[in-house]
């Protein structure tokens, strides 16, 4: 989404979707578990010629077998929907029965940019009872309102592996965004974080599908439980700020299935009321005019029930977008000229009119949209939108309950320990501490000083743009310290200037321990700073942070630092002599000074754990950001050339030793893992699964046979250590060599606390989907013959994990 100004996106002239990817690769030898693949169109399994450009774009380069072939919008299929979305499906076509096409026209067009009181409105209808719906941001808190709460970023929330907390905190934002009287929440955001440097990842839940499918999982399920619409986005392969509406995601077909795709299955699976398409084209097609993306995969493939809605400008045709799969064109106008003109709207209505769409198709789309209304029951004494994103008129409702106390505990159940020499921490009452560097203290103007958070000036909390919310106050490390160092007696004393290099060194000499913050910022494009185009330039510390942490280093044999960063950062300092200790912090929210407190003075022992890796240099990642667009018009081709090897997969294929690794996060106590065992429930050849179950045409790839829980792994976790704490074990898979998978990939995790010398068995479950891998040949997942090995490790490079094997399929 984007603020105020039009996204530059040229029209769209196409006539035809460019629709599916399909990679050839070399067939292996494997146990098929496609429960009943029907041959319609909307489930092809047979690969096109080779093609190297597109309908959407002449100048993308899409991935060889890439087929051009339509995927029709699967109509009258309601009754096929998992039991909740057919139920409410049917409540919608009650209500709809004897709408006008202009009623219901009505209902699938915004209203336009700024024409309602919301980022995105839907026109009221006051005969038929119908108020119209209000759609909002943020992923991480109610964007352009007051007496909200800023809660921790979504890279946070996924740092803390702990799907209870990721539950909870999407149940607090659902309440918020309900009392103020949002009907559509626009997160979360579900994006992979392909590129360290990637401008938005902080708003998404890491670099790995399963981690990422967990959080936005339990994140849904959360908000959608108070009674607000979830929207999952941005739908697909937004994965770069930098010419984000130009250019072309080019992707293979399994890494598509295995990467990018999974952590929407997982929204739909918690029954997200409704999806976000991204700005970028796939595979040469619009995101929101792309058949197979939405009719092929979401809507047929998974049996999606919910709505597919543009991002706010992203809409490029009106026929060929609905056709392709379009139910919701946001904010309804072109180029977000205040509703004068618009593809749907009118133009719906004629389309609808003369054929060109049928009324099957235009009932479909305003049903869905209705049926998510009932999913979440805001048919039922839900409350009036009381406050105005663009005007004075506002309620002032305060939504904001005790959930402080919510936000604190994940800010420091997110904060990862990374270095912690000779017990550095918990800070034992300290006779003088020295703070350090402008990110230890206020921002001068305040914490909402820059519109959408774009800008950097002291303590840092949030990254920038659409995703963002007013601070209701942001507690500072300078202020929470402070606080702590009067109760323990001990000296403060401060320099927040991160260029007096001298004067930092001053401070920190001679004091038992210097704390140096620093910062590393990224944000949305439509905002540059510090000529950082929405995604960072590079992984240096902001405002000269690299060269305060040495000087302070220098001068004190004691120094901690403390990173507030959006992501991965260069640290070739971390293993200099005199730095003790590195924090992790991340983007906490409004308690952020309060949640570090909590971790150095050990009232709260850190199990955050990275949701990305940290490489030692930024050329060891596996992509990078396409900085350079020359194209006339200007359109970049963005091949992920990778493929599956992303983030942790690709240092472990190319053995390359990170800094720090994926799932890395030190205690204050110390932990063992072992005695991992693999059960199977069922105790038969994998393909008898299925034989039950009828042929389905609809939702071939999310039947139970598929999806139920097949294998049961356990482990004992002990605390070794000589304090209370949480330990996270974490669920890799080894596929047999043949199968072409990374070296190991992340499945599950759990968070157990445990009391000093206490055991307690994890587990974990595994389905068939989780152990298979996806055929491009036969457009159907199967279970690769051979032996798996299961770890179960602290992180994902653990060498000496504990490990078990089986044979989901032959051996």
């Amino acid at each position: 989404m984007i603020n105020g100004t039009s996204a530059s996106t040229p029209a769209a002239k196409a006539t035809s979707a460019v629709s599916g990817i399909a990679h050839n690769s070399s067939s292996i030898s494997a146990t098929s578990i496609s429960v009943a693949s029907n041959t319609t169109a909307s489930a092809a399994s047979s690969i096109a010629p080779s093609s190297t450009t597109s309908a959407d774009c002449t100048f993308c380069t899409v991935p060889p077998g890439y087929t051009a072939e339509d995927w029709p919008a699967p109509l009258h299929v309601a009754d096929q929907f998992p039991p909740r979305w057919r139920d409410a499906h049917r409540k919608a076509r009650t209500f709809l029965a004897g709408w006008s096409v202009q009623e219901k026209v009505d209902i699938v067009t915004g209203a336009g940019w700024m024409q309602g009181r919301c980022v995105g409105n839907t026109k009221p209808i006051p005969a038929r009872n119908w108020t119209g719906l209000c759609l909002q941001d943020s992923p991480l808190g109610v964007r352009f309102a007051d007496y909200v709460s800023a809660f921790p970023a979504g890279i946070n929330a996924a740092a803390t592996f702990d799907k209870r907390l990721l539950r909870d905190r999407g149940y607090a934002m659902g309440q918020e965004f309900k009392g103020k009287g949002i009907n559509v929440a626009l997160g979360p955001m579900t994006n992979m974080g392909r590129v360290a440097a990637g401008g938005r990842n902080w708003e998404g839940f890491g670099a790995d599908p399963y981690l990422s499918g967990i959080a936005t999982y339990e994140t849904i399920i959360g908000m959608q439980k108070a009674g607000v619409q979830a929207t999952t986005k941005h739908y697909i392969a937004n994965e770069q700020e930098r010419n984000r509406t130009t250019s072309s995601s080019n992707i293979d077909d399994r890494t598509m299935r295995e990467i990018y795709a999974h952590p929407f299955l997982r929204a739909v699976q918690a029954h997200s009321a409704a999806f976000m398409c991204s700005y970028n084209l796939v595979n040469g097609s619009w995101a929101s005019q792309n058949s197979k993306m939405i009719n092929g995969i979401l809507k047929t493939d998974w049996g999606y029930g919910g709505y597919i809605m543009s991002d706010w400008d992203a809409t490029h045709s009106g026929v060929h977008g609905v056709l392709s799969g379009l139910d919701m064109d946001m904010p309804g106008d072109i180029g977000m000229n205040g509703g004068l003109t618009s593809y749907f709207g009118p133009n719906l209505t004629e389309a609808v009119r003369n054929g060109s769409v049928s009324v099957d198709r235009l009932d479909d789309m305003a049903q869905r949209i209705v049926a998510a209304w009932y999913l979440v029951g805001q048919d039922k004494g839900y409350p009036d939108v009381n406050f105005d994103s663009w005007k004075g008129q506002n309620e002032h409702v305060d939504v904001q309950d005790d959930h402080y106390k919510l936000i604190r505990l994940m800010g420091a159940a997110s904060t990862v320990l990374l270095k912690n020499t000779d017990g550095a921490l918990p800070l034992k009452k300290p006779r003088s501490i020295a703070l350090i560097g402008e990110d230890m203290g206020p921002a001068p103007n305040g914490p909402n000083g820059f519109p959408d958070r774009g800008g950097i000036s002291g303590t840092f909390a949030m990254g920038w743009g659409s995703g963002t919310t007013n601070f209701p106050y942001l507690v500072d490390p300078l202020q929470a310290i402070s606080f702590r160092a009067q109760q323990d007696r001990s000296t403060l004393n401060w320099h927040l200037n991160n260029w007096d290099l001298a004067g930092a060194a001053k401070v920190a000499s001679g004091a038992d321990v210097a704390l140096v913050g620093v910062n590393s910022v990224s944000g949305e494009q439509y905002i540059t700073v510090n000529g950082n185009i929405g995604d960072r330039n590079n992984l240096s510390a902001w405002h000269n942070g690299d060269a305060l942490i040495r000087a302070v280093a220098a001068r004190n044999n004691n120094t901690v630092v403390v990173v507030h960063s959006v992501g991965p950062m260069s640290m070739d300092w971390v293993d200099h002599e005199n730095i003790t200790a590195v924090l992790w912090a991340g983007l906490p929210g409004q308690e952020s000074g309060n949640a570090l407190v909590d971790i150095l003075w050990g009232a709260y022992n850190p199990s955050g754990r990275l949701p990305y890796t940290i490489a030692a240099k930024y050329t060891d990642y596996s992509a990078a950001i396409e900085y350079v667009n020359t194209n006339k018009p200007p359109q970049t081709n963005v091949n992920y050339t990778e493929g599956l090897f992303v983030d942790y997969r690709h240092f472990l294929k190319e053995d390359i030793t990170p800094l720090f690794g994926f799932g890395f996060g030190l205690s204050y106590t110390s932990f063992a893992i072992s005695n991992v065992q693999v059960m199977d429930r069922r105790k038969r050849v994998v393909e008898d699964d299925g034989e039950s179950e009828k042929p389905v045409k609809i939702g071939r790839l999310m039947t139970r046979a598929l999806h139920r829980k097949r294998w049961t792994v356990r482990a004992d976790v002990t605390n070794t250590g000589g304090i209370n704490g949480c330990e996270v074990p974490q669920l890799y898979l080894v596929y047999p060599p043949e199968a072409g998978e990374p070296p190991r990939v992340l499945r599950d995790f759990v968070r157990v606390n445990l009391d000093p010398g206490e055991t307690t068995t994890v587990e974990f479950a595994l389905s068939r989907y989780d152990v298979s891998i996806w055929d491009v040949e036969r457009q159907e997942y199967v279970v690769p013959d051979g032996e798996y090995g299961v770890l179960v490790a602290k992180h994902a490079f653990e060498e000496e994990a504990a490990m078990g094997t089986f044979c989901p399929g032959r051996c």
